[in-house]
């Protein structure tokens, strides 16, 4: 597990990611959420896992039952309409080239979302993501955590893209800053477009309403949820609040109920070799030998 009291800050380990996407996930309704959640984690999660050219994939899962206190109301900043999500996935790459291999290799991704998604959208980020903290040691989380994670989705206000990124950037920028916050990573993806859409999987919907295509979202991690609700009463974040309803027009929380890593650097994680669940069972006993070399190239390979 993750240690909150670590005061390193690990955000420059995430620069090597320098393409990145961000896809929201609904699952579908007729799969139960335990099913949903472990077909994602153990079956789809290593599947994805070994297309050639990732360099980076990280599942989020969210938990539909959320306190009341995720995100503060701000008055003349709305809910979005009707919006419910069960995950967001990052998938990222060194370099374009390697992105062109995925993308080549990906339709036996794609054919798998229709077994468990109803929607997916991937917003482009062509330029990166970017973390301005990190205090959480772990670099290949792969289960829930005693943190306080969410993530905040804001759509663009009564400004324009420009405008709206440069405040997002700011904004994010000023809450790094404050040692409550454990993690703060931001995503400024392109704006999406419905007549592209994205991923192509087949039977799953990939289409947003216009309130949902330009816009930004934010990774916190608190070490508790009173610490997340003192934070929004903080100064700091109380003086942001003119400048929100200036260049924000819609906003949604989403608690974080697992992180779970299959590819960081370009490498497998055991849970991108083997499943989340499996290992967490090899982590829970100590089975150091489910993790040599020679099992590793035996289930890579087929062979010692």
């Amino acid at each position: 597990m993750s240690d909150p009291s670590v005061t390193t800050d690990y955000s420059a380990r995430d620069s090597r990611i320098a393409i990145n996407t961000f896809t929201t996930v609904l699952r579908r309704p007729q799969v139960p959420h335990e099913v949903f959640a472990t077909y994602w984690r153990d079956v789809h999660g290593p599947l994805c896992s070994r297309v050639p050219g990732l360099g980076w994939y990280v599942q989020m899962h969210l938990d539909r039952a959320q306190d009341a206190h995720l995100w503060p109301a701000i008055d003349g900043i709305a809910p979005f309409d009707d919006y419910v999500l069960d995950g967001g996935v990052e998938i990222g790459f060194a370099s374009a080239a390697d992105q062109e291999i995925f993308n080549a290799a990906c339709p036996i991704l794609f054919a798998d979302e229709q077994n468990m998604f109803a929607a997916t959208v991937a917003y482009a980020l062509p330029q990166g993501s970017r973390t301005l903290v990190d205090r959480i040691a772990n670099p290949v989380p792969n289960g829930g955590e005693s943190i306080d994670r969410l993530h905040v989705h804001f759509g663009i206000g009564d400004t324009d893209a420009a405008g709206f990124a440069d405040f997002m950037t700011q904004f994010a920028e000023t809450l790094a800053a404050d040692p409550a916050v454990l993690k703060l990573r931001l995503h400024l993806p392109e704006r999406y477009d419905n007549a592209d859409p994205a991923p192509p999987a087949p039977d799953v919907a990939h289409t947003v309403p216009p309130e949902r295509e330009q816009v930004a979202i934010l990774e916190f991690a608190f070490e508790t949820p009173m610490t997340r609700r003192r934070f929004f009463a903080s100064d700091r974040f109380t003086a942001t609040i003119d400048g929100q309803k200036a260049h924000i027009g819609h906003v949604a929380a989403f608690a974080v109920s697992g992180v779970y890593t299959y590819v960081r650097d370009g490498e497998l994680t055991v849970a991108g070799l083997r499943g989340s669940r499996p290992a967490q069972l090899i982590e829970r006993l100590g089975a150091a030998n489910q993790v040599q070399d020679d099992v590793r190239k035996l289930l890579l390979t087929g062979a010692l």
